[in-house]
């Protein structure tokens, strides 16, 4: 197939274009937010799927910027969709979401005040209450792509992404994070310790979507999470990391200034994926640690 790919030099993007040798591939070097230039590029490229990677993805930042991921990630979704669906041989428009759609939940709160909760996961018709601009954004991608098949016939597929981890270039989210900062120094300093959250690794992701390319009719505008079902705390996920590197150090929680709307629970099954074309997450989380801690003591000494 001939695949256009958005965000190839991202996170997801460079490890999924190594995958992808057997494809025909195309770069996407426009900028996503000038429709002109969008339609060009998605013309000339004449896919037959586009892979859309490309957006700002730290959270916390797009509370302070938020006219800017909403540009970004919102309008230049929306120019894409409206030249794909120009494309006369698009089998596929592959979008990636995100978990932090599911934002606000009535579980957040129990956690939050410190009552009993119920650690049961989100699936894909969890009620979505996005509590972040970046989430906002990525919800508002997932409709648009629903209108334009529904007026279109536009063939897409979302994926509800959950924190992935395995980066080795660099370390502002929360599992890298943690491990780099033991391995620097005797002092952690962290945001919130309650949140929980659920943890993919970065392989098993990019089996999913090459299990998905190699599926295309049967993911045809349907909505996947990918799990798994492994939540635990920010706390607790410290404290693995800590045992297995031998770390007794102190960590310092709260030191990162309060975020409006935090969430408590993002947790997620890949029951639907697994039930629809075979995918399912082959790392648990205490290997993919272990690949994390490994590569990053190499890195940083």
């Amino acid at each position: 197939m001939k695949i256009l790919i958005t965000g190839s030099s991202g996170f997801i993007g460079q490890h999924l274009i190594q995958r992808l040798s057997s494809h025909e591939i195309v770069l996407f070097d426009c900028d996503l937010r000038d429709h002109d230039a969008t339609r060009q590029c998605v013309k000339s490229a004449n896919p037959d799927v586009i892979i859309h990677l490309a957006a700002l993805t730290e959270v916390e930042h797009s509370f302070y910027q938020q006219a800017l991921f909403s540009d970004v990630n919102y309008t230049g979704t929306v120019n894409l969709v409206e030249s794909a669906r120009e494309a006369p041989n698009l089998k596929l428009f592959l979008f990636s979401s995100t978990m932090e759609t599911y934002g606000w939940q009535p579980i957040s709160d129990k956690i939050k005040n410190n009552e009993p909760f119920d650690h049961a996961p989100f699936d894909e018709t969890t009620i979505q209450h996005p509590n972040a601009p970046y989430a906002v954004a990525k919800l508002g991608c997932e409709k648009y792509l629903e209108y334009a098949s529904r007026a279109y016939n536009l063939p897409y597929c979302i994926l509800r992404q959950t924190n992935t981890y395995g980066r080795t270039d660099n370390d502002f989210f929360v599992v890298e994070q943690i491990i780099t900062q033991m391995l620097k120094g005797d002092t952690v300093n962290l945001g919130y310790a309650k949140p929980y959250r659920n943890f993919l690794h970065i392989s098993d992701l990019i089996n999913a979507y090459i299990a998905i390319l190699s599926n295309v009719s049967a993911v045809k505008n349907e909505t996947f999470c990918v799990g798994p079902n492994n939540a635990l705390s920010i706390e607790k996920l410290a404290e693995i990391c800590a045992k297995k590197l031998g770390w007794q150090g102190d960590i310092n929680w709260d030191t990162k200034p309060e975020r409006a709307g935090e969430i408590y629970y993002l947790n997620s099954t890949n029951d639907k994926i697994t039930s629809t074309i075979g995918w399912e997450p082959l790392i648990d989380l205490d290997t993919g640690l272990d690949m994390t801690i490994e590569f990053w003591k190499n890195a940083l000494n």
